[in-house]
């Protein structure tokens, strides 16, 4: 004999309390992190990401407290007739903590054909100097 948990017998009946709204502390969005390469030249560091799916007004890119983060957001037009919906694109997300030799300021990116380069050219202080020894 099986019992029915919803019409199973209780000792005594719960409370109830009234339900209030809390603020979700998490976002509920599943994000991947894209693979990256990264690799320095003389000007700087160049960082090539894949972001397939993704178009360049979704891509999201900043530089806060020292930190690099990329973040984009694919898009599929779901079929609202569908009976069932397995499927779901994922947005990418990804953190680089940068050291006081970038210059945040002069950071570009190009999004093309779903790769992402974001160049991080170093700062002023950062590039080696030559030094011209006079003789005298």
């Amino acid at each position: 004999m099986t019992t029915d948990i919803a019409t199973a017998p209780t000792a005594e009946k719960p409370t109830t309390t009234t339900a209030r709204e809390v603020p979700s502390t998490r976002e509920e969005a599943r994000f991947l992190a894209p693979p990256v390469d990264i690799w320095e030249t003389e000007d700087g560091l160049t960082v090539v990401a894949d972001l397939p799916g993704v178009a360049p007004d979704a891509v999201d890119i900043k530089v806060e407290d020292g930190v690099l983060s990329i973040r984009g957001t694919s898009s599929y037009p779901n079929p609202t007739d569908a009976t069932l919906a397995e499927f779901s694109l994922a947005g990418y997300y990804r953190e680089f903590q940068l050291s006081d030799r970038v210059d945040p300021e002069r950071i570009t990116a190009e999004l093309r054909n779903g790769v992402l380069t974001v160049r991080l050219p170093k700062a002023e202080k950062a590039r080696p100097k030559k030094v011209e020894v006079r003789v005298g």
